[in-house]
This record gives C-alpha cells, structure tokens and sequence, in this order.
C-alpha cells in the first residue's frame, strides 16, 4: 500500500463531506486517521480555554488562536490538527484559506473518554520536537494540566493552581479550575 499524502486526505475529505460525514483527519507517517466527535466536556474545556486566550491576545494583537478544526502541515509532511493551537503574529501575519504550513507555538490537547494518555503525551513531545515553544495536556478525568517544554522536565497543574505560559503571553494568567465546566444551580437557571 502507498503512502498518503495531504491531497490524499483532502480527497478523502471532500468524500465524507459529500457523504454528510463531519470528521476530523489526521495525516500521520502516510496514514490517515480518522477522528469522531469529541465528548461534550472535553468540547467545552477547549471552548473556554480558546475564549480566555482569544480575550487576551486579540486585543494585544499577539497572534491568531485556532480551535481543532485548524490543521497543520508539519516540517514531516505530517497534517496534524491540535485541540487548541497559538501561532505568534510574526510567524502568520495572514491567515491563509489553507492548512497552516507551519509547527504551532503553543498546542493543546485534552483528553476526551476515549483517548489514551501516552498517545496525547506522544503527540504534544512529536510538537516540541518539531519547534512547538509550549505544550499542553488538560485531562478533565484527573482534573490536571500538564505543561511541556523543550527545556525540563513536564510541569503539573491541579485545581488550585494558576496556569501561566510567560513565553508566549506573558501576564495572561488563568486558575486551572477556570477550565472545567461549571455546574449550574437551579437558581441560576430560571430566566426573567
């Protein structure tokens, strides 16, 4: 069998979308990988985490933020396509109606139920490795943000903890259970 290659996947993706199918691919060392929808939870971390960055770098004029559907070509001709990602403003001064052709400085994964950690972890240090500054992984099940860097070892977050990446934005500063999905009383559900 052949490898795959990005116009590969894009016809596969053209396929599907004929079809009505709404999937997220991956291009990995020649095999495309198919993604289904993510869990609610994890959709919504990914939610407010792309909002608390968007509200500090849009004003500053820092960079662009991108949420899963945003997809990468890699130096390896790999497409990946984080659950968040940040490209510094230098780095993407236009956005172009295409994937990005470029190694994201800050990538996010979470974990949804089905995903398995080693995999994530692989894929995040697959990033550095390929000149990602900052990345991280939000497990919703251990309630932990894990940082990785280029330099050290990984840093763990739990709740209780502020969540900073001063390299790329420096001052934003947000506490860990700011991520997780609120729990609504029944008071605050009754509308005027």
């Amino acid at each position: 069998m052949s490898m795959m290659t990005v116009r590969d996947l894009e016809q596969v993706q053209t396929a599907f979308t004929e079809a009505g199918l709404d999937y997220q691919l991956e291009l990995e060392n020649g095999k495309i990988s198919i993604m289904g929808p993510s869990d609610i939870v994890s959709s919504e971390i990914s939610s407010r985490l792309i909002a608390f960055l968007f509200a500090w770098i849009n004003p500053r004029r820092w960079g662009r933020v991108f949420d899963s559907a945003g997809g990468f070509i890699m130096p390896d001709t790999n497409l990946k396509a984080p659950d968040v990602s940040f490209v510094r403003a230098s780095r993407l001064l236009q956005s172009p109606r295409y994937f990005g052709e470029l190694v994201p400085d800050l990538v996010v994964e979470i974990k949804s139920q089905s995903d398995k950690i080693k995999l994530i972890v692989a894929k995040i240090l697959k990033f550095i490795e390929l000149g990602a500054i900052v990345g991280i992984l939000i497990d919703p099940d251990e309630e932990t943000v894990t940082i990785y860097r280029s330099t050290g070892e990984p840093t763990v977050l739990e709740n209780g903890d502020i969540l900073t990446i001063p390299e790329l934005f420096p001052g934003w500063e947000l506490p860990v259970t700011e991520l997780w999905p609120p729990i609504f009383t029944e008071e605050e559900t009754k509308i005027l």
